[in-house]
């Protein structure tokens, strides 16, 4: 009787196995009969999207999984992308956004989002709102990706990302306060916070494109709100001892772990990027009484690696063909109230010329 039971259940064992390598093989084939072939592609997604997909897309079976996203990769094109938009068809993007997440080595999976997907920005938007904040986390990361890339685009292609910019922007105006949630060590690790991080991380890297700059450059409110959330983070910092609070002597290894660490440094680094060669911003950050708070975070940090530089470089910025700007530091430093070593370090010096205070450069002598 044992026998018998155990040869039923190798039978069973071996009948799926064989439909698993039988369901393999069948969509290794559909991908390589729609790859460079617009008319197999077309009857591929006629007869499999969004239902076949989508039942592919939740298999168990990694394999299936992965040679699902590659027919839909090679299906996909901009038209095809906008069907996504339907809120019946949506779930097919978003659960191509959840087996990257859980398969990470799904590469697939990866070209989807970054080749097809991001190309869309109404889609971005709409994928956005119906995410977790634990999946926001991950979208963005994928989107970090495609921005990071050094290949040169085109200008359809800049327009999307500056559209995408915009509501990425939007989105950190609205939701960057989160991020103080995490000077409690309860909260080190909440979701929403965490999204303003990475949100933050994007920002600097968009605004590291010329291109994007420029377009970030106008857009409203972002500046001030780097600005505000700066102060409101350095603040907390000094109120109490937190991941916000400077500090010499890093110690254990969920400190340097900390989520937020970097943080500071970043919006230094936002607030620089956005004033390079702006004189309107420029004048905005001296109104909005900026500069000291940035001279303020100008100390070495173990909390905030480069925060020093970064501040080297928002200040340079700043006062770049920036008489107002210049003037103001050059009173601070007479005051004792601006670190010297942040100007030597670009630099400058303090001039009195008819009792008028001037940052100049110092002429290094010849060795």
């Amino acid at each position: 009787m044992q026998v018998e039971c155990y040869k039923k259940t190798s039978n069973i064992r071996n009948a799926i196995l064989h439909f698993y390598c039988t369901f393999r093989c069948s969509l290794q084939f559909l991908g390589n009969i729609a790859a460079g072939n617009g008319d197999s592609q077309n009857s591929i997604w006629k007869c499999a999207f969004p239902d076949l997909f989508l039942t592919c897309l939740t298999y168990s079976d990694e394999k299936i999984v992965a040679y699902c996203c590659m027919v839909l990769f090679t299906c996909l094109n901009s038209e095809k992308v906008r069907e996504l938009l339907d809120p019946e068809n949506l779930t097919v993007a978003l659960r191509v956004l959840k087996v990257y997440k859980e398969q990470l080595e799904s590469e697939w999976s990866f070209l989807i989002v970054t080749d097809h997907l991001l190309k869309c920005p109404e889609l971005v938007k709409v994928l956005y709102a119906k995410l977790s904040n634990q999946e926001r986390v991950t979208f963005l990361e994928l989107i970090m990706s495609k921005v990071s890339e050094k290949n040169s685009v085109t200008s359809e292609e800049m327009n999307v990302f500056m559209r995408i910019a915009d509501f990425l922007a939007s989105c950190f105006r609205d939701k960057c306060e989160a991020v103080l949630k995490l000077t409690s060590a309860a909260d080190a690790e909440d979701e929403e916070a965490l999204v303003t991080v990475r949100l933050l991380d994007v920002l600097c890297e968009m605004t590291s494109n010329n291109g994007q700059l420029e377009h970030l450059q106008a857009s409203p409110g972002l500046l001030e709100t780097a600005i505000d959330i700066l102060r409101l983070t350095h603040l907390a910092g000094k109120q109490a001892v937190n991941i916000f609070t400077a500090t010499h002597a890093m110690t254990g290894q969920e400190e340097i772990s900390h989520p937020a660490v970097g943080f500071k440094s970043h919006l230094i680094r936002l607030i620089g990027n956005l004033c390079y060669k702006s004189k309107g911003n420029q004048d905005k950050v001296y109104e909005l009484d900026g500069i000291p708070l940035i001279l303020d975070n100008c100390s070495i940090d173990d909390n905030n690696p480069f925060v020093n530089q970064w501040a080297v470089y928002a200040i340079r910025n700043l006062t770049e063909q920036n008489e107002r700007n210049q003037e103001l530091i050059a009173r601070m430093e007479e005051k004792g109230l601006a670190d010297n070593s942040v100007l030597e370090h670009m630099g400058l010096e303090i001039e009195k010329q008819d009792d008028k205070l001037l940052l100049r450069s110092v002429r290094k002598k010849p060795l």
